[in-house]
Parts: C-alpha cells; sequence; structure tokens
C-alpha cells in the first residue's frame, strides 16, 4: 500500500470527478489499493475448492484509515467467467453515493478483464466490513475488514493495551453456481447448511467423509487459527461475521467479554460470556488476560437460529509463551442452545447508545411495515416484502434517476403497509404467490421514517427464520423488538427514545418483529435487504431513493449496462 504524505494536496489523474481530492485538512490522507480479483484454490477448512480471491488471499486485506481518510481501491477483475461489485459495508459513502459497490442499485458491474476504482471518505471511526455484492460472490471468499480509527487527540470510551481483529465465517463446499442454479430451479434446491465454520479464514472438515484427494486434514491452510495474548493486558476484539446463512455464536472459554462497540457505534458496556452475531454485524468486545496462563484456551464459535449440523468452528486463545499450537486440555465449548431465541433477544435488547454518545432520534414522519414472507413466483421460492419480492433492473436505479429513463424500472410505488388485521403470521398463508417487482420507494429529503419488520411463518408449517436485516447508506435508531403482530397503536408506546443504539444491521427474530428509525439525509439510492446471501439473491429486499437530485454528476465509469450504454456510447 502506497500512501501520501498527510497533507492537503490533491490526487489526480485516478478518476474525473472531484471526490479524489484529498480532505483539505493537515490530519486527512490518502490510502491507495491496487486489488487482482482471482481465482484460486483454497482449504480454508482443509477442502480443496476454487474460492474468488483478492490477490491470490481470502479473507482479503484489511483496509486500515483514520476517521477523515480517503480510501481509494483500484479492482481489476481477472475473474474471466464473471462480473463483480464490491460493496463498502457500514461506509456511509457521503458524496460518493455511486462508490456503495451495489450492482443493479448505483451501479454496472464490473466486467471480465474491467478496472474500476472505488473513491470514498471514512467519514466515521468504527469497525466496518467489504465484501462482494454480485450474485453469491460472498460465499465464494471475497470479503474483509475495514478498520477506521478515531483521529489524533481524540479519545475512545474505553481502555485496551491490543487490538485484533477476528472474522466469523460459514463456509460451503459447493460452488456459488450450483447454489445458485439450485435456488432458481423447479424443484427448489436449498443450499443447505455449510460445511465448516471459519475464524479468520480458517477451520477444520472431517476428511474422512470425502475424498482425501480434495481433502488433506494436514494441510498448514486449515490449522486453527491462534490469538497470542499475555497475561494480565486487555484486548479489544473487533469481531465481525460476513456469514453466508448462519447467525453465530462466539466465546472465549472461561473469559468474559465486555461488549463496547456494535456497527462503528459506541455501547453502554456490558458484560457478557457468550456473543451472538448476526451476518452484517460488527462488535468490539474488550478481553482480560486473566486466566491461568500456563495452558492455551478454545475460541468458538457455533450456528445459532437453525439446527445445526455444521461442526463447531475452533481456534485457540494463547498465552504467550506456552507454544501457539499447543491444543488446549479440555473439550471445546458447544456454545447456547440453537433455538433459545430469548437469550439473542435479550443481548439485542441489552444494546443501548453509550451515555456519553446518545444520539436522541427527531419525530418520525412516516411509518413503512414490512411483512416478511416466503411465497412462490411462477411455481419458484422467493422471498417478498408485502408481497414484492425484489428484483433489479437491467439499468441501475441511481442512473435511471438521475438520467430521466422512466421506463428502466417501475414506476408505482410498493406499499407500505399489508393487511394486518386478517393475515395470520403464524400459519402458512393460503394464498403464497407474490409478485416480482423492482419498484422503489420514494422518500423525501431530510424525512425522518420509520420502518417496522415483521416476521411471519415460511411454507413449511410451525417455522419462522432470523434474517439480520442491512441499511445502505446510513445508521438508523434501533427502537425496539417484538413478540408477535406489531400493533401501531400500543407497541409505539414500549419504543426506546431514551438512549437507543445506531447500527446499521439489525436482526429480525422468528414470529417478532423490529423497529427501526432513520432519518434520510444522505442523497442516493439505497438498498435495505437481508444479510443471509441466498434471501437476497431470492428477492429479501427494498430499495428506496432520497435526494437523488441533490446527488452531482455520475462518473461514466459506474455506466454500460441496460440504458446506460447510451450515455458512454451515444
Amino acid at each position: 500500500m502506497v500512501e501520501t504524505p498527510r497533507c492537503g494536496r490533491f490526487f489526480v489523474g485516478l478518476l474525473a470527478f472531484s471526490l479524489v481530492t484529498v480532505l483539505n485538512s493537515a490530519e486527512a490522507k490518502t490510502h491507495f489499493h491496487k486489488w487482482e480479483l482471482k481465482y484460486a484454490f483454497k482449504s480454508p477448512d482443509c477442502y480443496k475448492k476454487l474460492a474468488v480471491t483478492i490477490n491470490g488471499d481470502s479473507p482479503g486485506p484489511t483496509i486500515y484509515a483514520q476517521q477523515g481518510d480517503t480510501i481509494v481501491v483500484e479492482v481489476n477483475n481477472t475473474l474471466v467467467t464473471e462480473n463483480v461489485a464490491i460493496h463498502w459495508h457500514g461506509i456511509r459513502q457521503r458524496g460518493t453515493p455511486w462508490s456503495d459497490g451495489t450492482e443493479g442499485v448505483i451501479q454496472c458491474p464490473i466486467m471480465p478483464g474491467d478496472t474500476f476504482i472505488y473513491t470514498f471518505i471514512v467519514d466515521k471511526a468504527g469497525t466496518y466490513l467489504y465484501h462482494a455484492h454480485y450474485g453469491m460472490q460472498l460465499t465464494a471468499g471475497l470479503y474483509g475488514f475495514i478498520i477506521v480509527s478515531v483521529p489524533d487527540g481524540v479519545s475512545q470510551p474505553f481502555a485496551y493495551n491490543y487490538d485484533e481483529t477476528i472474522m466469523l465465517k460459514d463456509w460451503y463446499h459447493n460452488s456459488t453456481y450450483e447454489q445458485a442454479t439450485g435456488l432458481s430451479s423447479i424443484p427448489f434446491g436449498w443450499v443447505g447448511e455449510p460445511q465448516s465454520l471459519l475464524i479468520n479464514g480458517r477451520g477444520r472438515f472431517n476428511c474422512s467423509l470425502v475424498d482425501s484427494g480434495l481433502c488433506n486434514a494436514t494441510n498448514p491452510e486449515c490449522s486453527p487459527y491462534s490469538l497470542s495474548v499475555v497475561a494480565g493486558l486487555t484486548y479489544r476484539l473487533r469481531i465481525g461475521s460476513l456469514a453466508s446463512l448462519s447467525a453465530l455464536s462466539f466465546e472465549i472459554e472461561n473469559h468474559s467479554m465486555t461488549v463496547v462497540e456494535a456497527d462503528g457505534n459506541y455501547v453502554e458496556p456490558f458484560e457478557t460470556k457468550n456473543l451472538y452475531i448476526n451476518s452484517g454485524e460488527t462488535y468490539s468486545v474488550l478481553v482480560t488476560a486473566n486466566q491461568e496462563a500456563t495452558r492455551n484456551y478454545w475460541i468458538t464459535t457455533n450456528v445459532v437460529g437453525r439446527k445445526p449440523s455444521t461442526p463447531t468452528g475452533l481456534a485457540i486463545w494463547n498465552y504467550f509463551p506456552v507454544p501457539h499450537d499447543l491444543t488446549p486440555p479440555t473439550d471445546p465449548t458447544t456454545g447456547p442452545l440453537w433455538n433459545d431465541t430469548a437469550s439473542q433477544l435479550s443481548q439485542s435488547r441489552a444494546l443501548k447508545a453509550h451515555h456519553d454518545y446518545v444520539q436522541t432520534p427527531p419525530d418520525s414522519e412516516r411509518l413503512i411495515v414490512l411483512l416478511n414472507t416466503q411465497n412462490l413466483i411462477d411455481g419458484r421460492n422467493r422471498w417478498s416484502l408485502n408481497n414484492r419480492s425484489l428484483t433489479f433492473p437491467a439499468t441501475p436505479y441511481l442512473i435511471a434517476l438521475k438520467e430521466g429513463f422512466t421506463d428502466a424500472f417501475d414506476q408505482n410505488p410498493p406499499p407500505d403497509s399489508y393487511d394486518r388485521e386478517h393475515y395470520d403470521i403464524y400459519s402458512v398463508a393460503e394464498y403464497v404467490s407474490a409478485n416480482a417487482s423492482n419498484a422503489i420507494y420514494r422518500i423525501g429529503f431530510n424525512t425522518t421514517v420509520d420502518i417496522v419488520l415483521q416476521n411471519a411463518n415460511t411454507m413449511t408449517k410451525d417455522t419462522s427464520e432470523t434474517h439480520p436485516w442491512h441499511m445502505h447508506g446510513q445508521d438508523f435508531w434501533v427502537l425496539g423488538f417484538g413478540d408477535g403482530k406489531f400493533n401501531p397503536l400500543n407497541d409505539t408506546e414500549n419504543f426506546n427514545f431514551a438512549d437507543p443504539i445506531m447500527k446499521n444491521t439489525v436482526p429480525l427474530y422468528p414470529y417478532g418483529w423490529t423497529a427501526l428509525r432513520f432519518r434520510a439525509d444522505n442523497p442516493g439510492v439505497w438498498i435495505f435487504h437481508c444479510h443471509i446471501e441466498p434471501h437476497l439473491f431470492l428477492g429479501m429486499g427494498i430499495v428506496f431513493e432520497a435526494g437523488v437530485e441533490k446527488v452531482g454528476e455520475l462518473p461514466k465509469s459506474i455506466m454500460g449496462c441496460g440504458e446506460t450504454k447510451r450515455l458512454i456510447n451515444p
């Protein structure tokens, strides 16, 4: 990585728009990254399979920056059979909505052989992520961390000695092509449970279950990750999950964790032995190395929310100078009961804004209630919100709206609610058909909106699933959770307006509801979707627009598909 000095000089020549200038601050600097996306055979859990890598690595490199810095990532797509786009998860993209990295929403995909340059400012300290946002490439291995430190001279409301990152991931042996084909087929072919759980890109599959030519238990690629610590010191663990399917629990044997940050926002600290984490969430926890230092301890992660068939993911909490690869003398912890939803809900409710960092939400001006259902469209399984299953247009929404391509997508807005009075959320619906839709919500700029996510029974009797919902473009206040059907007259009385945590990803629990509020003060077009990869693939998301008229001139580099072809080849 090459960096400019910390100064206010201009960086020119990479992109044809003004946001490549370095901030006019003596403290801001620009970080340049050059990435080659390519296929490589990887064995993160000892099983050899084709993965999508960044410069040959999966997970990809961690991006480090300071609040206010500019990130420039030059992406060269050498995947000979696949387009690509990369989303900078949790980065709000204020002033650069075209760099959000969502194919079909703000950009045309990066085609094989092409190079694309993402440029954006990291305007807020915290723990963030990046990952593919095209097809199901997250499942294939294109993901990593973004760590943004506080400005010089700014303190944080907690202290620690060392800062470490831990990425959690579920891992499949089938290719994303096989998975996508099954999801799109009649009869429906579900992706199933993952074969392994990875901690910092390492896991362990039972090689006796497969052809020995594909699995090698002695491969150093799949030796457990080991985090070396010194007795008496406190460690900030930045934990992120980019699981494709699984909600996870995380635990360090015999050690307590103090939660201090969630999705880049400071938390009123609370202690826990076990951390629940959904795909798309990040947490910082403080852990003091205060146990007997003559042995190692297990770090474990387990599937929750779904009946697991995936083995426990293992890593080692290593007390220096004990050998880092010395197996702990105890059996690995198995984690909490997978279906203990009450415990997961309790953690979600425990997340409050730190008392010194409370941002009081403004009054709401609009309520959107989204009924989350599983449906059929032309005999194929889909997921829907208010009976609309999201499909992406050939022309990305941002470009269509800025250029006035009114025929690029359905101009009729989707509904703000559903038939609450008559819909039974506890039963399989009598009529499970839904409609494919590329319509979007139009939200007035600076309008404050409440969204209530309402869960329901799937097309399988007595089944409702957890869905982690992620919003692009802004954080939101988490106002509350509830069981059963949301009642706008009564349940709003229990909303937390005193100290609600702000997040960018929040779980929706089985047969329950989740309420959030956001202010649409970031001009652009943004997607709000379930962060379970196959669920988004099957339509579980909405798109909204706010203040698009305030967005500056769009770079030609995001064009080249659908009706945008005529803009670059008139």
